[in-house]
């Protein structure tokens, strides 16, 4: 086996988080595959969104920030958002040279020796003095579990599967989940299946008005006291609410987004509730969300009791070479943005060995 290769830092993934972080690496003076490198498992370019359904164009998307350095412009709404960022994404790493080394698959992050990290892959392993992870949560979609789901006659398919509207035409579909995904899968679906029928866990909450900055940053800092406290971070979304777009009102005037409660068991041929009430399917859709892809860092033992991992900023309370980014409150793309720079002042001192912020 051949040497661990020395790098000042790793980071892992290169999504809207990783490219971030890459970007303010460089501009601080380190080179790429010198001082650092940057390891994507993924085919190419675009992080999660080269994976989104074709149907969600990018005039749909939510949110969508600029990298740093480098805007987003003239981009056409009515294309697919994973054309849109991937080619963004592509240009974005020529244009700052960040040699984003790919398919790579991170197998584990272990202790090795002199204080340094040891990122395990299968094309070799890299020594780091300090590691950035990035890797989302694309790569793990929640299922959630409920009683008679193995006896369901018909298909069952989360998010991460949806590739359109289409294939669901003349069927009954359930779609489980209250958030921005549930929503927008209900709307393109409608026009095309037998019937849809909507379920969640909680009402959904719809937000009227803008969303400014005050109100972004409350969100982002309940969902921040979470991973404070070591607890597994709800998504930004759980605390914003829906925007109560027209496309949002119109499903609502429809019955279209006409809520129910979350049914209690899984019958051969659809849903039941506790009370008697059942709805037939041919489809159940679980827009149920996404946890953090995190097994990698598993022998580092970072979690907390509560089963988060307790950070400070973007740091590990439980070990301060490693940094999280897209986890919790730089979930969002502005927040993995901020996140990334925040990381690297941050690492700079470390390896500069300087005290670290508090």
């Amino acid at each position: 086996m051949s040497a661990a290769r020395e790098v000042e830092v790793v980071v892992i993934g290169a999504g809207q988080a990783g490219l971030s972080a890459a970007y303010h690496l460089r501009r601080t003076g380190l080179a790429p595959d010198r001082d650092f490198v940057v390891l994507d498992h993924s085919p190419g370019p675009g992080g999660a969104w080269q994976f989104r359904w074709p149907s969600l164009t990018f005039g749909k998307v939510h949110g969508m920030h600029a990298l740093p350095g480098m805007e987003l412009t003239d981009a056409d709404p009515s294309r697919p958002s994973s054309e849109v960022v991937r080619e963004y994404f592509d240009r974005y790493e020529r244009a700052f040279d960040l040699r984003v080394r790919r398919p790579v698959d991170v197998r584990a992050v272990r202790e090795g020796s002199g204080g340094r990290l040891l990122v395990q892959t299968p094309d070799g392993t890299w020594a780091a003095r300090a590691l950035i992870n990035a890797t989302g949560t694309w790569d793990r979609p929640f299922w959630p579990r409920y009683p008679g789901q193995e006896t369901f006659r018909g298909r069952q398919l989360h998010t991460a599967q949806y590739a359109g509207p289409e294939e669901f035409a003349g069927r009954r579909v359930v779609v489980v989940g209250g958030g921005a995904s549930g929503t927008q899968h209900l709307l393109e679906l409608a026009p095309y299946a037998a019937a849809t029928t909507w379920v969640t866990r909680r009402p959904p909450v719809f937000r009227e008005g803008p969303f400014d900055e005050d109100a972004g940053r409350a969100a982002v800092a309940l969902v921040e006291e979470r991973v404070r406290q070591g607890l597994p971070p709800r998504s930004v979304v759980s605390v914003t609410g829906l925007p109560l777009n027209d496309a949002i009102r119109q499903g609502l005037a429809d019955g279209v987004l006409d809520r129910l409660p979350m049914f209690d068991r899984i019958v051969p041929d659809g849903v039941q509730w506790r009370d008697g009430r059942e709805v037939v399917a041919d489809v159940i859709l679980w827009a149920t969300g996404f946890r953090a892809a995190l097994d990698h860092l598993a022998p580092l033992g970072l979690r907390e009791p509560g089963g988060g991992i307790r950070l400070e900023g973007t740091r590990a309370v439980a070990d301060p070479r490693v940094h999280l980014l897209g986890y919790g409150p730089s979930a969002s793309t502005i927040g993995a943005n901020r996140a990334g720079r925040a990381a690297v002042r941050d690492i700079r001192r470390l390896l500069a060995g300087e005290p670290l912020a508090a």
